[in-house]
Order: structure tokens, then sequence, then C-alpha cells
């Protein structure tokens, strides 16, 4: 199979935006406390009150993923433990099934920590015999660090159909990035899986 170049799992850009300047959690809980639109806007990246969740000060990580899953209506998730060990290392060679035809929707869980996480976005490559076949962007939004109140965050992707017919038939090879706004690498792996024409 031929290799997945970083060139393919660029996310999109809007022209014109620029990042603005990076505050910590207490400045942005600092700032203008009497305007109404802006803490709300504040809420709604989870900027509260509550205690923040311990964290370890060697892990310089800013965002955890911590699983994917598959969603199915009337059927068990199809979960994808991206924390355990050697599990990034085994979803390539280990694919599960999918029913052509079905409609399903990707879930995340993931933790924010030390700041707040700007413009988390989900990359996605998809090939066949080496051939790309597809490419999935699914912007996930702005965070704080976690508290006890919210000590995980989970983010619903829009609803997905996979395809139909004997050629949608077979194996698939996807590389996943999940990046910022900063275009920072926050976790980027490659995975498998069937279509078939019935759940296994």
């Amino acid at each position: 199979m031929a290799s997945h170049g970083d060139d393919d799992l660029s996310t999109s850009k809007t022209e014109g935006f620029t990042l603005g300047e990076k505050k910590t959690v207490e400045e942005y809980a600092k700032l203008d406390q009497n305007d109404e639109s802006l803490n709300r806007w504040k809420a709604s990246l989870g900027i509260s009150n509550s205690p923040a969740l311990p964290v370890d000060p060697s892990d310089k990580r800013r965002c955890v993923i911590q699983s994917l899953a598959l969603e199915v209506q009337g059927r068990s998730d199809i979960v994808i433990d991206l924390t355990a060990p050697g599990s990034l290392e085994s979803l390539k060679s280990k694919p599960f099934a999918i029913k052509e035809g079905t409609k399903f929707y990707m879930k995340a869980k993931f933790k924010v920590q030390h700041e707040v996480l700007s413009g988390l976005k989900y990359v996605q490559i998809v090939k066949r015999k080496g051939i790309k076949v597809g490419k999935d962007e699914e912007m996930l939004g702005s965070y704080a660090p976690n508290t006890e109140e919210k000590p995980v965050y989970e983010k619903r992707f829009a609803e997905d159909t996979a395809p139909t017919g004997m050629i949608a038939r077979g194996h698939y090879d996807a590389v996943s990035r999940f990046t910022d706004d900063d275009d920072h690498t926050h976790l980027k792996f490659e995975w498998s899986f069937d279509i078939a024409k019935d759940w296994k």
C-alpha cells in the first residue's frame, strides 16, 4: 500500500483567518466578566468555576484522544480504545466490519489539559488498494481544559453512510489525524475496516 503523505492530511484553511493572542484559562475567566454574550461564549468553551482536573506536569500533551467509536442505531458501539498499550499498533491489522449501506456516526472521546484548545479538527484519508477514495474533515470545536464537573469531552461527528454494492465491498485502509488551529498534530494513526454484505 502507498504511504499516506502528510499533505493528504492537511486541513482546509479559511482565507483571512488569523489566530488571536493565546490566553490562559484564568485570563479568559476574568475577561469582561460583566459581558453576558462573552460569558455565554466562555461557557460554551467549558470555562467554569469547577476545579480543574489534576494533570501530570510531565505529560505535555494538550489533547489526549481516548477513543473513537462507530455508532449505529440498534447495535452496540464499535469502540477503538486509543489509550490501551499497543492499541495504535494493532489497529491496522485488526479491521472491523461495517455492513454496506449502513448509516452511522463516529464519536471521539478526549481530554484537554494545560490550556484552551482552539479549533480541534479530525481529518481522515481512506484508500482502497493504495488509491485514495475519500477524505473527510470534521471540525470538533474549541475546548477549555477538563474539570471535575466535565472530566471528558465526547463529540459526535456528522452522519455518514457506508458505500453499497459489490464493487464497494472489501478492505479499506485509513489514516486519521487530530489537529488544531496551530496545525499541531495531537494524534495520528493508521487503521483499517471492511465493507461487508452483512455484519460479522
